[in-house]
């Protein structure tokens, strides 16, 4: 059998990038951390790390070893939490990583009516955008994340998915405001625009279509912040893309319209809750994820089809 301390080790090399930073963070004497991983290496046969310009990195066999580390881990938590729930105990930790789009609706009701349902599981929320919100999910750094125009990942694996197209948001005085076919990027071409940043998968999709329709777009505003780019546009200061469910209360009350672009990338987007194909889910997380479903508008339901005329434009 494998040496779980030095599995454990070579895991925390891995992610810190150095023997010595891993040293820090388990609070174990370097020497000891080398020495585990020199015998683990002996016991094996192979190579399972090497030091590169960035740090130290894990060789074929190393990651091999990692996963396999992390996914009886994660085994071993299941089984605990499954016989916890045998014993009547509702207890656990959920870690979830999500993007500030979700937040509101996170906020709303869902985040509040699970804790009172299971108030013997804690969570733990961080903010990210949905390039960190994998990488996270792949490091095993959470469990499950909430993912707005995800890539194609074969290691994650989808527990819910909606359709939520991505819209241009615009002041209901704005001058595309009563168009009534979809819209192309030419059409905002000279608007003062604030966009989301690439690491985020609103900017990333409008960047894609920018790209293929050979379209330079000129962001008076690159941010972080899905409130930063919401008050740019309701102050009249310009137009932003977002999904229409992010902006429903203020489309309701008449201080926004939601605009459809004809390019089936922005139409198709998609949410998605995603956890590790390859990851038992503890009891706790799949109550977590099973709630989420049922009571987070934007996995319930696919938006509606906003597209006002049949045809694409040439």
């Amino acid at each position: 059998m494998l040496n779980a301390r030095a599995l454990h080790y070579l895991a925390e090399v891995i992610r810190k990038g150095s023997v010595r930073r891993a040293a820090a963070a388990l609070g174990v004497d370097a020497t000891a951390i080398s020495r585990q991983i020199k015998a683990l290496e002996d016991e094996v046969g192979l190579g399972l790390c090497e030091r590169t310009p960035a740090g130290m990195r894990a060789t074929e066999a190393g990651e091999l070893l990692v996963r396999h580390h992390h996914n009886q881990k994660a085994t071993e938590e299941a089984v605990r939490s499954r016989l916890d729930a045998m014993r009547g105990l509702h207890t656990g930790q959920v870690r979830i990583a999500l993007g500030e789009g979700f937040i509101a609706d996170l906020i709303a009701a869902p985040l509040q009516s699970f804790l009172a349902r299971h108030p013997g599981i804690a969570l733990e929320v961080n903010m990210a955008g949905v390039s960190e919100a994998v990488q996270l999910l792949k490091d095993y750094d959470t469990d499950v994340a909430l993912l707005y125009a995800p890539p194609k990942d074969p290691e994650l694996v989808a527990h819910a998915e909606t359709r939520h197209p991505l819209h241009l948001i615009v002041s209901p005085r704005h001058r595309l405001a009563a168009v009534t076919r979809p819209l192309e990027l030419a059409d905002i071409q000279h608007d003062r625009l604030v966009l989301m940043g690439n690491q985020f998968g609103m900017g990333q999709l409008v960047s894609m279509v920018a790209q293929e329709e050979g379209v330079e777009l000129m962001p008076v505003l690159r941010t972080n912040s899905v409130a930063v780019s919401r008050q740019f546009v309701l102050s009249g200061a310009g137009v932003t893309f977002m999904p229409e469910i992010t902006v429903r209360e203020d489309v309701q009350r008449g201080d926004l319209v939601v605009l459809p672009m004809r390019y089936p990338v922005l139409a198709s987007a998609r949410a998605q809750i995603a956890s590790r194909a390859d990851r038992s889910l503890t009891v706790a997380t799949q109550a977590f994820l099973d709630h989420l479903r049922r009571n987070m508008r934007f996995f319930r339901e696919d938006a509606p089809d906003r597209h006002r005329s049949p045809s694409v434009p040439a």
